[in-house]
């Protein structure tokens, strides 16, 4: 799907389940309409670069991860802020980060 045509319309209930059950170990972040996950790495360096790599996508997206990085560890919390919630654009970035994680 072309990033310019994805929808940042706030998800149905029904929607995020289907979208939760395809994502590899997402979860509903507690006490907001965001998704998150923790990320492992092997070094610091390997989660620079995978926090580099999404960064990239990220602006292609214009859709930016809420993140914080220590040492081999990338916590990522993905909402979208103008739909007040979780949207396309969050399954999408979620898909991308799996994706380039493994």
């Amino acid at each position: 799907m072309a990033v310019h045509k994805l929808a940042s319309n706030k998800l149905t209930d029904v929607e995020k389940t289907s979208a939760l059950g395809e994502l590899d170990d997402w979860v509903m972040a507690d006490g907001r309409d965001a998704i998150e996950k923790t990320f492992k790495f092997k070094s610091f360096n390997a989660a620079f670069a995978f926090m580099t790599r999404v960064a990239m996508q990220a602006e292609k997206m214009n859709h930016h991860p809420e993140w914080s990085n220590v040492y081999n560890t990338v916590n990522v919390t993905l909402t979208t802020h103008s739909a007040d919630g979780l949207s396309e654009l969050d399954i999408v970035l979620a898909t991308y980060m799996d994706r380039i994680s493994s």
